[in-house]
């Protein structure tokens, strides 16, 4: 209704115009060299009004064909763009569906429609890997990450593939400049410490664990893979500060003061130790410095004096009053362990080797040994796995601070015989 409105406005306005020009009234005349002419003023009127339409149009018709080049590439460009556009929901269809070989193709043909964008360049790079073409998926990162408004896509990827491949040191360095493009994201601090642990960077590792991380595994880690001893007493003392519970923090802290000459002090952060949670290799270091057994005997008093009941401080006790000849104290120490509730191999094998000393018969202690309970071992709480050394991280499943001194086996995958590998990656 309102364009029949305008149409009949339109042509009523016109009507007007024409009613008022065929009404103009007089005569216009003029001579031009030897023509002479005279007409109506509305003729002339009309004439001019022609004209000026004519020269309008003449006018036109040029601007568009000035215009006509420009006109066609951007018509071919909205077209590239709608095609292109297209392409990308096709390579996102295609990835989502699992199908590697349209995803490719259709990537390739955004990327030649539209250009290298940020888009097109992530697409092409997701193809590529999904594909296992790992060289152009790599290419595409590369190619994102030297640009300055996709950096970080671009490293993220090459990230993931140096993770994929195993390469912690190029993952380590991938991460740092990811950061850098990109600081304070949670994710990317996340994946450092990660990697960091990977690579046998333990100092990083502390640096960037957050709130509830294990720090005094990571501690102790950094400390015995630092060069430096000043950095290498820090770490092991805070180690120690953060868990006195855990044997290899104290005995990290505990040699690095003997180095420097305060025996005292390293022998009572052993026995603070002992105190909490024994272990033999915290014996081990205590009584290393003595070689006479009745000196050792009553350094072994001293060192489990603060929890004479526990088994590693009886075993330690009936070892060295065996050591040094005193065989029934041995065997009383040694009672006592398996009346506690111990059935530990070791026990039974160290009563059997008491009664050689003795001149007894041997044969029922070891036929208990034969089926008694397993020795305490390393294990992780993770993955279950058993090792003969501790690590900062397991060596199976690098969860942090795994590692517990323990001989109840845990329900859970089957147990890996102990090893004594060093997980210390470098290359990858």
């Amino acid at each position: 209704m309102r364009r029949i409105l305008l149409v009949l406005l339109a042509c009523a306005v016109v009507l007007v115009l024409a009613w008022g020009l065929a009404s103009l009234p007089g005569t216009v005349s003029g001579d031009v060299g030897t023509i002479s002419f005279e007409a109506p003023t509305s003729v002339v009127a009309l004439g001019l009004l022609l004209l000026f339409a004519a020269l309008y149009a003449l006018l036109r018709l040029f601007g568009a064909m000035v215009r006509l080049p420009v006109t066609i590439r951007r018509r071919q460009a909205a077209r590239r763009r709608t095609s292109g556009d297209l392409a990308v929901t096709h390579t996102l269809l295609a990835l989502a569906a699992g199908d590697t070989g349209d995803a490719r193709r259709e990537a390739s043909r955004a990327r030649r429609l539209l250009g290298d964008t940020p888009a097109t360049l992530l697409l092409a790079a997701e193809a590529g890997r999904i594909a296992g073409r790992t060289d152009e998926a790599e290419t595409a990162f590369k190619t994102l990450a030297e640009r300055d408004d996709a950096a970080f896509l671009g490293l993220r990827g090459l990230l993931r593939q140096a993770i994929d491949r195993g390469d912690w040191t190029e993952a380590m360095a991938l991460a740092r400049k990811a950061e850098a493009v990109q600081p304070g994201a949670a994710w990317l601090r996340r994946e450092r410490a990660r990697l960091a642990v990977r690579a046998g960077e333990w100092s990083d590792a502390l640096s960037l664990a957050d709130a509830d991380a294990p720090k005094a595994a990571l501690a102790t880690a950094a400390a015995e893979a630092s060069s430096n001893d000043g950095q290498k007493q820090r770490l092991a003392r805070r180690a120690w500060q953060e868990d006195p519970s855990l044997a290899p923090g104290a005995l990290a802290y505990a040699r690095q003061l003997r180095a420097a000459g305060r025996e005292s002090r390293a022998l009572t952060v052993i026995r603070h130790t002992w105190s909490i949670a024994p272990h033999p290799d915290l014996a081990d270091f205590a009584l290393a410095p003595v070689t006479d057994p009745l000196a050792r005997t009553k350094a072994a008093q001293r060192l489990t004096e603060a929890n004479p009941t526990h088994a590693e401080s009886r075993l330690l006790l009936a070892r060295t009053a065996l050591d040094a000849g005193l065989t029934g104290e041995a065997r009383r120490h040694a009672e006592a362990t398996i009346a506690a509730g111990v059935n530990q191999r070791r026990v039974w094998l160290l009563l059997a080797e008491i009664e050689e000393a003795e001149g007894g018969d041997q044969r029922d202690a070891l036929r208990h040994a034969a089926t008694a309970d397993p020795d305490p071992i390393w294990r992780c709480e993770s993955c279950h796995t058993a090792h003969a050394k501790w690590h900062g991280a397991c060596p199976d499943c690098f969860t942090v601070g795994s590692l517990r001194w323990s001989a109840v086996q845990v329900e859970g995958p089957p147990v890996i015989q102990a090893r004594d590998e060093t997980f210390l990656i470098s290359s990858g």
